[in-house]
């Protein structure tokens, strides 16, 4: 599916036909008064990246059900994408959760005879102290290894991206938990002596709140690791260019360009007869990073067919006649 949203579309457009697209421009730093302004014209004015803030709000738009997150990525700003999430982090941390709690303590009875308010609280503290431990484990951890790659540091052997998520990828889980029991709690225990009205509220904000934070984890999980999946790829094949002088290393193609060490193994793959699929799980790669790379080969060979790609792996040497899958 295409892209809904183009930058030619009018900002309060976009906002009037998905709410949601409100928490995307307050963390691209954009505040309201668009007039009838552009997309374009926003965010040059504000120094915000475009191509950026659009791959953005169609993937939150489409809840990534019906979109291609290989082609978004492929124009993006990671420098600025990554803004995007620490203001996202700041938002949950220093606001939201914050503005919720002062509301909760307005809504029940908080005094030492009342246990259960006791608890309630507790529980919420706890639970937004999580929220802050895994928001800054991203910052500190996750996004310096980020930045490192785009400054073109060279990670630590065995370092990759897919380590670091994984060594706290079942926090966003816990953190669904920890909300889901919360609201339970409070809709199923908390005795009828409380502002009722401003404990729907509080309810209110806690489930707006779960939907945009599955969101935020959701957008992470995804479109951000597809994105550095792809510039670990990009960095991999620089250092191997870099690092191999010999004139057998590289595969010149018609445009000019060389074929990378990782392009050819794809080639190759692609010769054998294996799909995408089967590419992304020999090569330990994710699918999408599988489309990018054939594409770049498809630009760079100007051959778009299996056969073509058959007939130049064979005449360059990448694979034998007996390895065809004809």
């Amino acid at each position: 599916m295409s892209e809904k949203y183009k930058e030619t579309d009018k900002m309060g457009d976009i906002i009037g036909d998905d709410y949601r697209i409100l928490q995307v421009i307050s963390r691209f730093g954009l505040t309201l008064g668009f007039g009838d302004q552009t997309v374009s014209t926003i965010c040059e004015a504000n120094g915000v990246d475009t191509a950026t803030f659009l791959a953005t709000v169609n993937f939150i738009h489409s809840n990534s059900r019906t979109i291609n997150i290989g082609e978004l990525i492929e124009n993006i700003s990671l420098s600025a994408l990554m803004k995007y999430l620490q203001r996202s982090h700041d938002y949950f941390v220093k606001f939201r959760l914050p503005a919720i709690r002062r509301k909760l303590i307005e809504s029940i009875d908080c005094s030492a005879k009342n246990q259960i308010a006791f608890l309630i609280l507790k529980f919420y503290d706890e639970f937004a102290a999580e929220v802050s431990r895994h928001m800054d484990y991203e910052d500190k951890y996750i996004h310096t290894y980020v930045q490192g790659l785009m400054e073109g540091r060279k990670p630590e052997a065995g370092t990759n991206i897919h380590t670091l998520s994984h060594q706290h990828h079942g926090n966003h889980a816990q953190l669904e938990k920890s909300l889901s029991e919360l609201k339970s709690i409070i809709i199923k225990y908390y005795p009828n002596d409380s502002n009722g009205q401003l404990l729907n509220e509080v309810l209110m904000d806690l489930f707006m709140t779960e939907e945009d934070l599955f969101s935020h984890c959701h957008f992470e999980d995804t479109f951000f690791l597809e994105a550095v999946v792809q510039l670990e790829e990009d960095c991999l094949n620089k250092n191997e260019n870099h690092g191999d002088n010999s004139d057998d290393s590289e595969t010149d193609t018609p445009s000019g360009e060389t074929l990378s060490e990782r392009e050819k193994e794809v080639i190759v793959c692609v010769v054998k007869g294996l799909s995408n699929k089967e590419i992304a799980e020999q090569l330990f790669i994710s699918i999408n990073t599988v489309m990018t790379h054939r594409r770049n080969i498809s630009r760079k060979l100007q051959i778009h067919s299996a056969p073509g790609l058959t007939i130049y792996a064979i005449v360059n040497g990448l694979v034998n006649l007996e390895d065809v899958k004809i």
